[in-house]
């Protein structure tokens, strides 16, 4: 994975469900940047929504194949 800021991302998520507001909170980036990656991570199904209806408050978590990116992008990072 090269963007730092998906990496960021998924590492928040991997073990809690989180919301746009608290990724940016978390990460200090911009909410634009926080939807755009959030977006992105949707798109490669390495995220999803846990309650997709819920337009205001959406949590989202990590999916399998997104956590076998975390511990791929861990391992390379601890073989460095």
């Amino acid at each position: 994975m090269r963007s730092k800021n998906r990496q960021r991302i998924l590492d928040l998520l991997k073990d809690t469900e989180k919301t746009p507001s608290q990724l940016v909170k978390d990460t200090n980036m911009y909410l634009t940047h926080t939807h755009r990656t959030i977006r992105e991570l949707k798109d490669k199904d390495l995220i999803k929504a846990t309650n997709p209806e819920d337009k205001i408050y959406t949590f989202y978590k990590v999916t399998p194949k997104g956590k076998k990116i975390v511990k791929k992008t861990k391992k390379d990072i601890v073989l460095k």
